[in-house]
């Protein structure tokens, strides 16, 4: 995973909880859904990245 996905994915995360605490802060349901979604999509991101890694080294042979 490189370091810009990480960034990408970490920004978008903190940007949802900013978002569903301020959803929380002025009772709008709708913001607080809009923001935990974006949180759970960057969860996921992220969790994808670390798979398509996980595999990506067992296709490369060592010493090369």
């Amino acid at each position: 995973m490189g370091v810009g996905d990480k960034a990408r994915n970490k920004m978008q995360q903190i940007q949802g909880r900013m978002r569903a605490t301020t959803g929380s802060a002025i009772n709008d349901p709708g913001m607080r859904a809009r923001g935990r979604g974006d949180e759970r999509m960057a969860h996921l991101k992220g969790a994808g990245e670390k798979l398509k890694d996980a595999f990506r080294s067992r296709r490369r042979p060592r010493g090369y």
